[in-house]
């Protein structure tokens, strides 16, 4: 038979009706009814039923004996309609099959480890063994197909605002950026490395410089750090920059490439602009910068309220300057067991407070260890700033700031899955705003860029540099999706010397500057214009578009958390001749 294929197993119907076709694909299941034998053969785009029958082949029916799943074939055959009994309405062709005349096993399959189109308890591990079989189910080419789609209507927004896509380079200098750097040794200039980036930070900056006006790339960045369900070593960037814009300006631009890729991926309208918060507003309702803004249940300062109780948790507490902060959770008294109370507890300890304290407020009393050391008329006032009513729960945490908004974020997130508060149907998006520009680092007793060096401050901060730097507010925004950053980014420093003045901040002397950052700093004389950019974490919006559970399942050949390859067996040991060729010692410990 000739195998090139007219169709793809995928888009036949009752048009085809009559007409000999060719189709090539994978035996997805082969069933054997006495005289005639069913196949369904797949291909990424569909499945088509197509029916060996003796009568109408003999050959190509004896040869349909040995074909077993996975196996390649091609066949050819009349499109006929099916019976109105076996119709299948789940299928894009089950309205037609395929009497199959020549029949051609292109190449036979062993039997596969893993099955991709059965649901089954295969372990990660062995998926990602097999990953060029665990790609041939629905659910990853799904993923992958939107992520396809995601970056084709993210390229043509672009395009449509005047960006244009310029690569750079993979192997660049080793500058501190925050991780730790993935290093390439240099054989023809040795005990010197490369560093692969870990974002093009520098380059698209000086893209800038250059006049480039508008950049944009779907770029590879690598950063060799812990991982976790949703980190890989290696991960893909949105990444976009532009000369004389703003915040409003960018904002708009990556709005509309956001709404384009919900109504092309998803066919669903997402509303903009995107409400703005600012990070200090976000740490004190939610205790957190990336909030999700699906549900309510935000937090409350009880400080003022409770100061002076006798409770000496929390007396002691707001006398070393530290908070008493609290959620109310309505109507949750009855579902909240003593239980599940503790177990909530534990998960404000993982997040570093001493303890949980509770009120559950029923219709004639309050229940909990703490009332008895409270007087009525305080905790009256605290239900009311609260909003407390009969069958709603309190949870407390009283510790330093940073414990209380790190473990009530939490307690919010447990309770809204556990109580099922999050709306799973919305898409909600904000935007989270003046980010402190440096935060101090007591075990390092210095100060550490919030976002990274380049970041620029309010101007009407300037000054503050000498005197009151952590106080400096930066120009840099996140953008947030229910409950995740997907894109982070800022307006740049454009002028040499504020940027010195940010590394001499961050204790970055003189000579460390020119040495790690020179090529940058030369570049600002040169009329560096005004400039802003975000960074789009291409990845973790592919796995919030699908639904996957994991960002493993949005990338085609993704690290485990090891960040090794089971599939390759990367990273391995190399040739001894390789290494002495790069002047470098395996036996280093």
């Amino acid at each position: 038979m000739n195998n090139e294929r007219t169709h793809d197993c995928g888009t036949l119907s009752d048009k085809n009706i009559g007409e000999t076709v060719t189709l090539c694909g994978w035996v997805h299941t082969r069933r054997d009814h006495g005289g005639l034998i069913f196949v369904d053969l797949w291909d990424k785009y569909g499945m088509t039923q197509v029916v060996l029958n003796p009568q109408i082949d003999q050959l190509a029916h004896e040869h349909a004996q040995s074909i077993r799943g996975n196996y390649v074939i091609g066949v050819t055959g009349k499109v006929s309609a099916r019976p109105d009994d076996m119709v299948n309405s789940k299928l894009k062709t089950g309205m037609i099959e395929v009497y199959v005349d020549a029949l051609s096993i292109l190449n036979p399959s062993e039997t596969p480890p893993i099955s991709p189109w059965e649901p089954q308890d295969t372990s990660e591990a062995l998926r990602l063994k097999y990953r060029f079989l665990d790609l041939r189910g629905p659910e990853l080419q799904r993923n992958l197909k939107m992520r396809y789609d995601t970056t084709r209507v993210a390229r043509n927004e672009l395009h449509r605002h005047g960006f244009m896509e310029i690569e750079t380079p993979m192997l660049t200098k080793s500058t501190p950026e925050g991780a730790r750097d993935y290093l390439v040794p240099s054989r023809l200039n040795p005990q010197k490395f490369y560093a692969l980036p870990q974002s093009p930070q520098l380059f698209k900056q000086i893209l800038m410089v250059a006049g480039m006006d508008r950049y944009y790339q779907i770029v590879k960045c690598f950063r060799d750090e812990d991982l976790r369900q949703d980190r890989q070593p290696e991960f893909t960037q949105i990444d976009i920059e532009m000369s004389f814009g703003n915040e409003k300006l960018l904002f708009q631009i990556t709005e509309e490439m956001m709404a384009a890729i919900y109504k092309e991926v998803l066919d669903v309208k997402i509303e903009t602009p995107f409400p703005i918060l600012k990070y200090q507003d976000a740490i004190d309702r939610f205790g957190s910068d990336k909030p999700d803004m699906r549900f309510g249940m935000e937090i409350v300062d009880l400080g003022e309220i409770v100061r002076g109780t006798s409770f000496k948790v929390f007396a002691r507490v707001l006398e070393s300057g530290g908070q008493v902060r609290a959620l109310n959770v309505k109507n949750s008294a009855e579902s909240l067991s003593r239980k599940a109370l503790d177990d909530l507890t534990e998960i404000a300890k993982t997040y570093g407070a001493k303890g949980m304290a509770w009120i559950k407020v029923q219709e004639n009393e309050l229940q909990s260890p703490i009332i008895k050391f409270f007087e009525q008329e305080m905790l009256d006032t605290m239900l009311k700033a609260l909003g407390s009513e009969p069958g709603d729960t309190v949870v407390f945490i009283a510790d330093k700031p940073k414990i209380v908004a790190d473990a009530l974020a939490h307690l919010r997130l447990a309770l809204g899955k556990q109580l099922n508060l999050i709306d799973k149907s919305k898409n909600s998006f904000i935007w989270v705003t003046q980010f402190p520009l440096v935060e101090y680092d007591d075990t390092e007793k210095r100060y550490t860029a919030m976002h990274h060096p380049f970041t620029a401050p309010r101007e009407e901060d300037m000054e503050k540099f000498e005197s009151d730097p952590g106080s400096i507010k930066a120009r840099a925004y996140d953008l947030v999706l229910n409950g995740n950053e997907i894109g982070g980014g800022s307006i740049r420093i454009h002028q040499k010397e504020v940027q010195e003045k940010m590394f001499k901040l961050l204790g970055i002397g003189q000579e460390e500057a020119q040495a790690k950052f020179g090529f940058l700093l030369d570049a600002l004389q040169y009329g560096a214009p005004p400039h802003c950019g975000i960074a789009m974490g291409l990845d973790r919006i592919i796995m919030l578009l699908s639904g996957a559970a994991s960002i493993r399942d949005v990338i085609a050949f993704p690290k485990t958390q090891k960040a090794t390859c089971l599939m390759t067996q990367a990273p391995s040991e190399v040739d001894p001749k390789q290494l002495r060729e790069l002047k470098l010692k395996a036996d280093l410990s």
